[in-house]
């Protein structure tokens, strides 16, 4: 297949659109079910290389939850405690594989982000990942294969018309890409950075003890903001995203974005939000906005207005910000990675807050010995990578 005729691009307005190869040769995938449209492919594609580049980095299976070209969520396939599996609204399937482990973190760390998400798997999709996938609201999935019964739990989604694709993995880019505004073409080459251990290796903090798991924590933070639109920052612990703030024209505003998800993240992981009683047959959708408003300010107002009989079996207790805070304050030994250079040490100061104890940025400010000093206030550790990492 040399091209495919998409229904419109970015918007039902913009027509004609396709995708083709400029060189004339066959399009690296296939669609084995469904319409992929302009932004679904946007998302296949950067989510792939996403996934592609953490593999290569970590050993391990991996899976991105994409929305409007930036992740969601991304991770590795380390397994999930019991704790994660509640919260993820996985503990009923049992014992999963460890890509569909990883799956569950991508699309679990930020659930109301990643209502309908496009998918990216690093590898080929099993029927774990696939019963997985089934049960959420997803636009489509892309994946280097699928198991024979993998893909026929998914052609069942949404009345067979779920989007499923099929990627060559050994298919390499051209060195060059090419994108066009207002007319003009734009040229550069393509982001072929690699990130391992030694992107780590010159820190610039009193405290250079850099774990293993900090490392692979870090990589994870530094590939996925390599494909999330700029300005960007990104918070992971134990092997996943908790926490990305996107798009951001503030470096502070990204840190603060990203700090709220990687709290609500671990909020949800607090006894009392564990100890919520939803009613029977309630959507896991509805259990996510639920337990959004519930760890928000906007509690108060819920149980103002009665509507917390919608939702739960009986009134919850208040979550009081000194609660949150006690909660808060148990969480550890985050990575925080950066796009850019942090300008100010106030991005520090809000990291600290939520349990940021490693730093990646590429270093280059007039007050980088500003963000040093706020670091070994807090004895995080911190290294300058040397380079940045936009994305548009």
């Amino acid at each position: 297949m040399k091209e495919l005729e998409l229904k419109y691009g970015c918007n039902p307005n913009q027509k004609p659109s396709r995708i083709y190869m400029q060189d004339g040769s066959d399009l690296p995938i296939q669609v084995l079910c469904g319409k992929p449209g302009y932004i679904n492919f946007l998302d296949a594609f950067n989510g792939w290389l996403l996934v592609s580049e953490l593999k290569k980095a970590t050993g391990l299976p991996a899976a991105t939850s994409f929305k409007h070209v930036s992740p969601a969520g991304a991770a590795v396939g380390l397994p999930l405690d019991e704790t994660l599996a509640k919260i993820y609204w996985v503990d009923d399937l049992g014992e999963l594989s460890p890509l569909a482990c990883a799956y569950a973190r991508a699309r679990g760390a930020d659930r109301m982000s990643s209502f309908g998400d496009f998918i990216a798997l690093s590898d080929v999709c099993d029927a774990d990942t696939a019963k997985l996938i089934k049960r959420e609201v997803s636009d489509g999935v892309i994946a280097p294969g699928y198991e024979p019964e993998a893909i026929e739990l998914l052609r069942e989604k949404k009345r067979g018309t779920y989007n499923i694709i099929q990627v060559d993995p050994d298919y390499v880019p051209a060195p060059l890409e090419h994108k066009e505004v207002f007319g003009i073409t734009f040229e550069q080459g393509r982001n072929e950075l690699k990130i391992d251990d030694e992107f780590f290796s010159n820190i610039v903090t009193d405290n250079k003890e850099l774990t293993d798991a900090a490392k692979i924590d870090l990589a994870i933070s530094m590939i996925t903001l390599k494909y999330t639109q700029s300005n960007s920052v990104c918070y992971v612990k134990g092997g996943q995203a908790i926490g990305i703030g996107a798009g951001q024209q503030s470096r502070i505003h990204c840190t603060r974005l990203a700090g709220q998800k990687a709290d609500n993240w671990w909020l949800r992981q607090s006894p009392k939000v564990l100890g919520l009683k939803f009613k029977d047959g309630l959507k896991r959708a509805d259990r996510d906005n639920a337990i959004d408003l519930y760890i928000g300010e906007e509690y108060m107002d819920v149980l103002a207005d009665g509507c917390w009989g919608k939702v739960f079996e009986e009134k919850p207790e208040v979550f009081t910000r000194e609660e949150k805070r006690e909660w808060l304050d148990k969480m550890t030994n985050v990575a925080l990675g950066s796009d850019a250079f942090f300008p100010f040490s106030d991005n520090i100061e809000r990291a600290y807050k939520s349990g940021v104890k490693y730093v990646a940025q590429p270093g280059g400010s007039v007050r980088d010995n500003d963000v040093i000093e706020a670091c070994n206030k807090h004895n995080m550790v911190m290294a300058f990578t040397g380079i940045r990492l936009f994305h548009h």
